[in-house]
């Protein structure tokens, strides 16, 4: 069997090999080096994320000893109250209620609004991008348009928004598998940092309100400070991560399958399958984490309370069962079930922002790059579990 080795650089770059033999030979599987159980199929996938049975937390309804488990050193403890002050990290009811107070303020037509400020700043990286020839996409336009926007939905001066992205690409570290110590002090203080940035941040607009998310969320009196800087700290984590990711992967795809990158250059009205696509081929997050709260069966294979499984993204969103020829990018694929956003109650809160970034940012650069050819084969970054591009340095010319 190809081995699963996610601390592997060449399982990095094309883990699909090793997943097509997983879902073939052994659908459920103990992953003895980080004590999980894989699940690569789509439909165990799919009905384990929305299996109650499952959370992402546990310890509302046990402690660390009966899970069999040891509390997380004491050094980490910053790192995970800000975690678990988000709505990721916690179950129902605190989850119900948290969501519940968020979608006041980030409403589906808040969200749609910030479209022309999207694209404005799309088609700004973009031009300077082009008119320099090109460089690294990621460095470029994938990282800043994302940080920019969320910088300024939730109303972070322009002066400190260079903060951002360091802090999350650091706490992120910690979501890898068996992280190292450094990683894991690197997690803390940024935390540490992040939270009590955003606390100051949200006293001020507490006293001086202002047309932005932080405001709005301080306004909130059912909502704690500590809650607001973790729900804060998720926007952004959760929210850029994708778009940076699938940007830098997407036209990594487009650029290994012309055939696809020209039928979507001569018909734009593939763009919003193209995206589904795009999330789907290369799936962002790999994997994801959900603790078994009750004893489950998968396949016939017992999986105890206590348990971890890791449910892997990128195999479900490549399962023939599925998806027809699913090793295939298919721009125009009209049957797209990929969970790249996860699905039931933790379903991504910023897939609506994410979709709307991807598609100005796609737009803005089909309409202004006449030639784009790759410079060097591009470099992933080490993680597995958040899986994208270190760069990917591009050669382009205007459309003019």
């Amino acid at each position: 069997m190809v081995r699963f080795d996610p601390w592997n650089p060449d399982f990095v770059v094309d883990p699909y090999p090793a997943y097509d033999e997983l879902r073939r030979e052994a659908p459920v599987r103990y992953f003895e080096p980080s004590n999980q159980w894989l699940i690569s199929r789509h439909a165990d996938v799919n009905t384990l994320l929305r299996d109650r049975r499952l959370g992402r937390d546990y310890t509302h309804v046990a402690t660390h000893e009966e899970f069999g488990r040891q509390p997380a050193p004491e050094f980490q403890e910053a790192f995970w109250r800000v975690s678990r002050n988000g709505m990721l990290e916690v179950e129902p009811p605190d989850h119900t209620r948290l969501r519940r107070l968020v979608s006041k303020a980030f409403t589906p037509r808040m969200v749609e609004s910030l479209r022309p400020r999207v694209r404005a700043i799309a088609e700004s990286l973009i031009d300077a991008y082009v008119e320099k020839g090109g460089g690294d996409l990621i460095a470029e336009v994938a990282e800043p348009l994302p940080v920019t926007v969320i910088a300024e939905m939730l109303g972070v001066p322009e002066q400190d928004r260079h903060l951002l992205r360091p802090w999350s690409a650091d706490m992120c570290g910690m979501y890898e598998l068996n992280p190292s110590l450094e990683t894991q002090h690197q997690a803390v203080r940024a935390a540490e940092e992040f939270e009590s940035y955003l606390k100051d941040l949200a006293r001020d607009r507490l006293a001086n309100p202002g047309d932005d998310l932080v405001s709005a969320l301080a306004a909130i009196p059912e909502l704690t400070l500590d809650e607001l800087a973790g729900t804060c700290v998720l926007l952004l984590n959760a929210g850029h991560e994708a778009t940076v990711n699938v940007t830098g992967n997407g036209w990594r795809a487009l650029l290994k399958n012309p055939g696809e990158l020209a039928r979507l250059r001569a018909d734009r009205s593939l763009l919003p399958t193209a995206i589904e696509e795009l999330l789907r081929y290369d799936t962002p997050l790999q994997l994801f984490e959900r603790w078994v709260l009750e004893d489950i069966e998968v396949h016939g294979v017992r999986i105890p309370r206590g348990s971890e499984v890791a449910c892997l993204f990128g195999s479900a969103n490549r399962d023939p069962e599925v998806f027809e020829d699913p090793d295939r990018l298919d721009l125009g694929r009209p049957d797209n079930p990929h969970i790249s956003f996860g699905a039931g109650i933790h379903f991504c809160l910023g897939a609506p922002l994410a979709r709307i970034e991807l598609t100005e940012s796609f737009t803005a650069l089909l309409d202004r790059v006449g030639t784009i050819e790759l410079r060097a084969e591009p470099v992933y970054k080490p993680g597995f579990v958040i899986r994208g591009l270190h760069s990917l340095d591009l050669d382009v010319t205007g459309s003019g």
